[in-house]
């Protein structure tokens, strides 16, 4: 501990990503990024971007962006907010809208971000436990609280939420601002967007990273109401007002330009999910029903620490989170079919020796 820290710095447990060793190749299942590049619209589009402009701030209002993506959803620009990834916009989100005086809900088993977010905004946060299955139990989402945030589908159990339950969370809970963090919705999911019409209290919450293969340009949308957006703004603006560059910017834009390879990146990636479901099962691996761009597993005989370290020791790296209820579950990113194949492989020598 530094005595240069205040006591907020001191007390936090900082969110860990996935690791990204550098001593070999490795097969990275980690982290998950999709295995396919980026639309080449994409890249060319930041190639063009990448001259003399460069010395002039970007547009604070991403105008061009905003309107692209308000036009994508079927929404009004007012509706749509654009930063510098999914997760500066909940950082934003969790500071704009919860209520400290009550309790925040999310998720016992979630993304491990907004327990660190709850503790910097200095937010009451009540862990709703999932259920035996893994499933996110609507009903308990129902009392008095100060807002509420989950994911769909929800990580790392990769289970989605079917929109009528999205629906029932809305209408119990309308003086409550609800997040429904949707990074992995194109894997499989209906989003929540088209509800927003009808819930002003509903904040869908997007990224570039994982279906358009732009985690390295860290780019993401929240849509909701106009008042819900305002609020966003009012946070953005008193932090940093140019949260994305301008090559970010253009590849953004450009990426809504090519929707034949983002559907199509997409499906292959849902295709082998599928594909590496039933191989995992042919091994005796138990999976969660998967709409997301991994899969959460766990073996009924050997350890998942154990098969974690052995599968580093092959150069595959999956995720492993040693916490309560989950310490006998693999997260598994989907690579290409030629990496779940190595994957698969290496899963069988183990689970054989």
């Amino acid at each position: 501990m530094s005595k240069f820290w205040s006591p907020l710095t001191a007390s936090l447990v900082p969110y860990v990503p996935g690791e990204q060793p550098k001593d070999k190749t490795y097969i990275k299942l980690n982290t998950n990024e999709n295995p396919y590049p980026p639309s080449p619209k994409v890249i060319e589009a930041i190639k063009e971007a990448a001259n003399a402009d460069l010395r002039l701030y970007p547009d604070p209002t991403c105008e061009t962006l905003v309107q692209r993506a308000a036009e994508y959803y079927g929404l009004k620009p007012e509706q749509v907010f654009a930063g510098n990834g999914s997760d500066e916009i909940l950082a934003f989100a969790f500071a704009a809208f919860f209520d400290p005086s009550k309790k925040l809900l999310f998720p016992d088993i979630t993304y491990s971000f907004y327990k660190v977010y709850a503790k910097l905004y200095g937010l009451q946060a009540e862990l709703i436990p999932l259920d035996e299955r893994f499933h996110v139990p609507i009903d308990r989402f129902l009392p008095d609280n100060g807002g509420i945030i989950i994911p769909n589908p929800n990580a790392p159990t990769a289970q989605l939420i079917p929109l009528e339950q999205i629906r029932t969370l809305l209408e119990n809970n309308p003086e409550q601002a609800v997040i429904i963090d949707e990074a992995y919705i194109d894997f499989g999911g209906e989003s929540a967007v088209r509800l927003i019409p009808d819930y002003p209290n509903l904040l869908v919450v997007q990224t570039l990273s994982k279906s358009r293969s732009l985690a390295g340009l860290r780019v993401g949308f929240a849509f909701g109401s106009e008042e819900l957006i305002e609020g966003l703004n009012r946070i953005k603006n008193s932090f940093n007002s140019y949260t994305l560059d301008r090559l970010a910017l253009a590849g953004a834009i450009a990426s809504f330009e090519d929707e034949a390879y983002f559907k199509e990146t997409a499906a292959k990636v849902t295709a082998t999910r599928e594909r590496t479901s039933e191989q995992l099962a042919a091994l005796g691996f138990k999976a969660t029903d998967s709409k997301a761009n991994f899969v959460f597993i766990s073996h009924p005989v050997l350890p998942a620490k154990q098969i974690f370290g052995r599968l580093r020791d092959k150069g595959v790296l999956v995720r492993y989170f040693d916490q309560p209820r989950i310490n006998e579950y693999l997260r598994v990113s989907i690579g290409t079919d030629e990496e779940m194949d190595s994957l698969i492989q290496a899963l069988r020598e183990i689970t054989e020796a």
